[in-house]
């Protein structure tokens, strides 16, 4: 796989060489179980995939490479590149400036941009519509695209259904970046609705056996479809592709569940299902499944809490988080600097988007063993600095124990 020129300072030399030689022992990437860091009276288990993704790497290179290259031009982001906090702030500490939040709010005129500046398109990608906006400024809006290729891929997958006349459901967070850009791309070419979790796709299974009446869609999936859709009609034959980030079961257990109501409705077989039902496959990039793969294989190992670091507003990171939580205490953190003593951390309440302050977080028994993993745009130099932190507390020199 190509390597990336990323900044040193998100690298870890410790990370790097536990990757290394977790890749020279199994280079089909097989084994799921966790890397143990023995400490004595500390152990922490560590996932065996996390951290930057090829297309957070990307990113980050594109983006830093486009400073460097041009001094003294207006240089601006469309949002946040990657959702993690340590590296859009280090852009914005070079200059680059956010035309909009992460919810679409604008915070950069669009009337405010010349054709000289320089637009850099996020990973996530952008919509149609913002695109055309770019060009008509005389802004090329491909020039410095960072839009990773597994999100370019359920485009082409969506794209690919549409012109076999296939509705698409999206399976996503109808707010999300990456979700907005794959239904402006999907929409252009067929009809298309967003479901986010398993409750609207059964919302949506009882319009497609016409058990909820028509005049109901609208309010249910309200900014959720595209113009025009016709509910009688565009959900007689459909495929479902999604965001790339979110969990891999549902996103199954959800295709499942709509190809089941359609053979069911259309008293299909499995030979002639696909008269309907779009084989997708599975949309999911090959990170995001490598690191709920790594979580559930850590999870199979016994500890006494987890710790995972990321972006807050991070959905890949989010669901790690929620895999953890179903089996043991787990803190969601965005850096070392959030773990404030041995017995204080904050960390993110993701479902109710509040940090919290807890006490008692680390058992007085000791050993204590800890579950650690990080999303697909998390540094590993953070990864590195929650080990450092914690194993201070238990009086162990990380670089005189690695040595050892």
């Amino acid at each position: 796989m190509k390597t990336f020129n990323v900044p040193i300072i998100y690298r870890s030399p410790l990370i790097t060489a536990i990757k290394n030689r977790r890749r020279q022992e199994d280079r089909m990437k097989k084994d799921f179980k966790p890397t143990l860091l023995d400490f004595g009276a500390l152990k922490i288990l560590l996932a065996r995939h996390f951290g930057f993704c090829y297309g957070v790497e990307n990113a980050i290179e594109i983006a830093f490479k486009t400073v460097e290259e041009n001094p003294g031009k207006r240089i601006f982001l469309l949002s946040e590149m990657i959702h993690n906090p340590h590296v859009n702030s280090d852009l914005l500490e070079k200059g680059v400036q956010f035309i909009m939040d992460t919810s679409g709010q604008q915070l950069v005129p669009w009337d405010t941009l010349q054709p000289d500046d320089i637009v850099i398109i996020p990973a996530f990608g952008t919509t149609l519509e913002i695109e055309a906006r770019l060009s008509e400024l005389g802004i090329s809006p491909l020039q410095y695209n960072t839009t990773c290729p597994f999100v370019e891929r359920v485009w082409n997958k969506a794209e690919q259904i549409g012109q076999k006349n296939y509705t698409v459901i999206v399976h996503g967070k109808p707010g999300h970046e990456e979700t907005r850009a794959t239904f402006s791309h999907s929409r252009h070419n067929t009809p298309t609705v967003v479901v986010k979790d398993m409750s609207e796709a059964r919302l949506l299974g009882e319009f497609i056996t016409g058990q909820r009446a028509a005049a109901e869609f609208p309010a249910l999936f309200k900014g959720q479809y595209s113009p025009g859709f016709d509910v009688t009609k565009d959900l007689q034959r459909v495929g479902v592709v999604n965001q790339t980030t979110m969990l891999a079961t549902e996103t199954q257990a959800i295709a499942d569940y709509i190809r089941g109501v359609i053979m069911d409705r259309y008293q299909l077989t499995e030979a002639d299902v696909s008269e309907r039902f779009a084989d997708t496959r599975d949309t999911l990039c090959y990170a995001t499944n490598d690191n709920q793969s790594a979580v559930n294989g850590l999870l199979q190992e016994p500890g006494d809490l987890a710790i995972v670091v990321g972006g807050y507003n991070s959905s890949n990171t989010s669901h790690l988080v929620e895999l953890c939580e179903e089996k043991l205490p787990t803190y969601f953190i965005s850096s070392e600097e959030k773990i404030l003593s041995r017995d204080e951390i904050l960390h993110w309440d993701f479902h109710h988007k509040q940090e919290l302050h807890s006490h008692h977080f680390l058992p007085d028994q000791a050993p204590v063993t800890i579950l650690l993993t990080s999303g697909a745009s998390c540094p590993d130099a953070l990864v590195e600095g929650v080990i450092r932190k914690l194993a201070g507390f238990y009086g162990v020199n990380i670089d005189e124990a690695a040595m050892s």
